[in-house]
């Protein structure tokens, strides 16, 4: 284990992601199931080529459970599609911040699907954090869906998408166990470029000019994004990296403002830092938990003996 190294690819992995969400955002004119498509397909090859140099193509996209790869697509597709959507209403940051959700949301469809225990500190942490989205979401509120809330609207399915991506994400952590996590990376891929082609009679447009750096860029950064999360995990453990996942929340920031001109307000960054504080909490419980796991195992074993 190298965790400097570890937390170094993961900061560089959430950086990328978050240059992912710009270039989707930068692309206004392209419907949000064309840039699924090319965010999926593009990134593909980008897969390939990192299996094959390291060997593993193609014994690394040998499956056994296509049932689970193609639930955890549906859910990640639709996630992805509706966080999108998202960047086309909202500024960056918001976005950024409301899909800091995903780790609450996981710790709920944890407990409903796999029967993890809701421990007290695991309800307090998923209350704190949906006050934070409240917090995030409160200023959008005012309107309603009436008169055409592209905001509200906005803000609803990118909480849509964290509560999505975090379905995708338990199927993920079911899955680990008998599959390898190239071929869920590439089969994820496989079947969101073709989920979204069920978009196309809804109006695609052809790409001009630098919507094409966009499109494109968007499905490389985005794999590259996803092979430097990978390899973090190499080199330090899920409860060591976790936490700095949310520097993505300064990566958006920074783009957003720079690029977009997006001000952040005191309720969007007061609420983050209450999703934020809920999520390293909920990461701090579980990496204790896990440990008082394996220490207990250990101490069953010498027992034993």
């Amino acid at each position: 284990m190298a965790p400097p190294r570890g937390i170094l690819l993961i900061l560089l992995a959430v950086g990328l992601f978050t240059v992912m969400g710009a270039l989707v955002k930068a692309a206004v004119r392209i419907p949000v199931g064309e840039a699924v498509f090319f965010r999926a397909s593009f990134a593909m090859p980008v897969i390939a080529v990192w299996l094959w140099a390291r060997g593993e193509m193609p014994s690394g996209l040998r499956t056994s459970n296509w049932r689970s790869h193609a639930v955890r697509g549906v859910a990640g597709t639709c996630a992805m599609g509706l966080g999108f959507l998202g960047l086309k209403l909202l500024p960056l940051p918001e976005v950024t911040a409301i899909r800091f959700a995903t780790p609450i949301f996981i710790v709920v469809f944890a407990a409903l699907l796999l029967g993890e225990r809701m421990r007290l500190v695991r309800v307090t942490a998923v209350t704190v954090g949906l006050c934070g989205v409240l917090i995030v979401m409160w200023p959008r509120l005012g309107g309603g869906l009436s008169g055409g809330n592209l905001a509200l609207i906005g803000a609803l399915v990118t909480l849509g998408s964290a509560a999505l991506a975090a379905l995708a994400q338990v199927f993920v952590k079911a899955m680990t166990g008998t599959e390898r996590t190239s071929a869920i990376v590439f089969y994820f891929s496989m079947t969101a470029s073709t989920l979204s082609l069920l978009t196309l009679p809804f109006g695609w447009v052809m790409p001009v000019g630098i919507e094409w750096v966009f499109l494109i860029g968007a499905g490389v950064v985005g794999a590259l994004g996803q092979i430097l999360l990978t390899t973090s995990y190499r080199y330090a453990d899920a409860g060591t990296l976790a936490p700095f996942t949310y520097a993505s929340m300064l990566w958006a920031l920074l783009i957003g403002y720079f690029v977009f001109g997006e001000v952040p307000t005191l309720p969007m960054l007061g609420g983050a830092a209450l999703v934020i504080a809920a999520g390293v909490a909920i990461v701090l419980r579980e990496r204790q938990i896990g440990r008082r796991t394996a220490t207990e195992g250990k101490l069953r074993t010498l027992l034993k003996g």
